[in-house]
């Protein structure tokens, strides 16, 4: 699925939903590191963008996101609409994150 068929919005412009498949997920958990905490609490010292967490997030997400397009893909989707990202603590330094939205069906629109 190309990621221009991915959008947090409930419509996708030039496109018409033709079938609603459902709900679709990407979870992810993920830890800190001893060393990553280390680092990022050095980092803060100096003040900034806490690079060592920026990417470990980013990661994160990109990984729920994925897993999230791999199941619409395995539900037969060719899009998905109204994507959302949660976020829990599940025990101290240590975080779900969750990708989700609604898998669809579209065409183009006739033009």
């Amino acid at each position: 699925m190309q990621h221009k068929m991915t959008t947090t919005a409930f419509t996708l412009e030039g496109y018409r939903v033709t079938t609603t498949i459902g709900v679709v997920r990407g979870i992810t958990v993920r830890s800190r590191s001893v060393i990553g905490t280390l680092g990022a609490s050095l980092q803060t010292i100096f003040g900034g963008n806490i690079t060592l967490l920026t990417d470990l997030c980013e990661r994160t997400r990109s990984e729920a996101f994925d897993l999230m397009l791999q199941h619409a893909r395995q539900l037969g989707a060719n899009a998905v609409v109204g994507i959302r990202y949660d976020a829990t603590e599940v025990m101290a330094g240590v975080t779900e994150v969750l990708c989700y939205g609604t898998a669809v069906m579209v065409e183009p629109l006739a033009g």
